[in-house]
């Protein structure tokens, strides 16, 4: 009996490795915000007649805020069992509270929904993406893979389906702007515009945390899960890209889309590359064998879910790396990653403040760029190091607390 109680914890893992994997995994959702950061303040496209991408535009254009969904994903199988998820009791309490934590995203969302600003706000989206995932919570890797794959290929087509039937309503069911408290007056323009309609259309963005719950019930203090995530998720977002380049530029897709196209000031080659939100993806099938970000397609998900997987594959090993050297190198990066919701929300506000107004002296959009990640670094590497929440963040799981209603919570 002493022999077996004294062999047990010599199998389990190390504790700097686990630390060091939950690690990568914030050091993600700071690259993520870091990204998201790049697409508000710095031009995706140069100012000229064609609208050339830029490589802002060209690198992080739909990717950080899907890697942003993605890691909701992660983080909520690791708060509902991790690899075994949540049963009966327990999982329910669990769902009481994510439900809870939602509320509280929804509510920083619809109140930064108020301010003028030329940005899209996630938040209200991404609440109700919590809201969505929660029936899939008890499902295991297996039923996860299939759901995940099934929506990525299915829900594209009957988004496109749907989408001329709402907008084609009186008044179209879409707002044109962040939502609101104002917006719950009219609640069908509003759940229009959050599920398909929107910048951020949760009926396909759903896919992003069905993908993260796949990645987060994987066996994460394995060495070579990181390894698989970054090989098969740079093949996955390779494959799919170069699909959706192939049936624009080579299989007729692109000619198609342009004769359909009412968008002057839109040049379709420039958008296909950068954003394709703000216009109507109807009137030809071809919509869907797009890969351009924003499109929602399925190839679109599918490389952007693979980026995403790429990414947090890469985060795990440098997590891995920095156990082996012993030393925190991924600490810039999971600082801010540890307190998105406030550091998100503090640079929306800021950035509402010189909304049509031009910068300071002195002051350039790269130097405006540098001053909020700068910021969102050292703020987030004093939380970490002091063992802070952020403000936000303490609301979010005060409000778990509360809904597991004394069941034991996300470690």
């Amino acid at each position: 009996m002493t022999s077996r109680a004294t062999a047990r914890p010599s199998r389990a893992p190390r504790p700097s490795v686990a630390a060091g994997r939950l690690r990568g995994i914030d050091a993600a959702r700071g690259l993520a915000l870091l990204g998201m950061m790049a697409t508000h303040l710095l031009p995706t496209f140069e100012a000229n007649a064609d609208l050339t991408p830029t490589w802002i535009g060209l690198t992080f254009s739909g990717r950080a805020a899907a890697l942003f969904a993605v890691l909701a994903g992660v983080g909520l199988a690791l708060s509902t069992g991790k690899q075994v998820p949540l049963e009966g009791t327990a999982l329910n309490a669990a769902r009481r509270g994510i439900a809870l934590r939602a509320l509280v995203i929804a509510a920083v969302g619809l109140s930064l929904g108020g301010l003028e600003v030329n940005l899209a706000i996630i938040l209200v989206h991404y609440a109700l993406l919590f809201v969505c995932v929660l029936p899939f919570l008890g499902l295991k890797v297996k039923a996860l893979c299939a759901w995940a794959a099934g929506w990525i290929l299915a829900s594209p087509v009957l988004a496109y389906l749907l989408r001329p039937w709402l907008m084609a309503s009186n008044p179209p069911l879409h707002l044109g702007h962040n939502p609101s408290w104002e917006d719950l007056t009219t609640p069908f323009p509003l759940l229009g515009d959050l599920f398909l309609t929107g910048y951020y259309p949760a009926f396909q963005w759903l896919a992003y945390l069905l993908v993260g719950l796949v990645i987060g019930r994987l066996a994460l203090t394995k060495a070579m899960i990181p390894v698989l995530l970054l090989t098969l998720g740079t093949a996955v977002a390779a494959l799919a890209k170069a699909l959706g380049t192939a049936a624009m530029e080579n299989w007729g897709g692109r000619a198609a889309l342009e004769d359909v196209l009412n968008a002057p000031d839109y040049p379709l080659h420039s958008v296909l590359q950068v954003n394709l939100t703000g216009i109507r993806q109807e009137g030809s099938w071809w919509w869907l064998a797009s890969a351009a970000p924003h499109s929602a397609t399925s190839l679109d998900l599918a490389h952007t879910s693979g980026v995403a997987a790429a990414v947090v594959g890469a985060c795990l090993l440098l997590g891995r790396l920095a156990d082996w050297v012993d030393l925190d190198l991924l600490l810039p990066l999971r600082g801010a990653g540890a307190m998105t919701l406030t550091l998100y929300s503090a640079h929306v506000w800021v950035v509402s403040g010189f909304y049509r107004k031009p910068l300071p002296a002195g002051w350039t959009e790269d130097g405006m760029y540098f001053a909020h990640a700068a910021t969102a670094i050292i703020v987030g590497m004093v939380f970490v190091l002091l063992k802070w929440r952020g403000p936000l963040e303490w609301l979010g799981h005060a409000a778990n607390q509360l809904g597991r209603g004394g069941q034991p919570g996300p470690r």
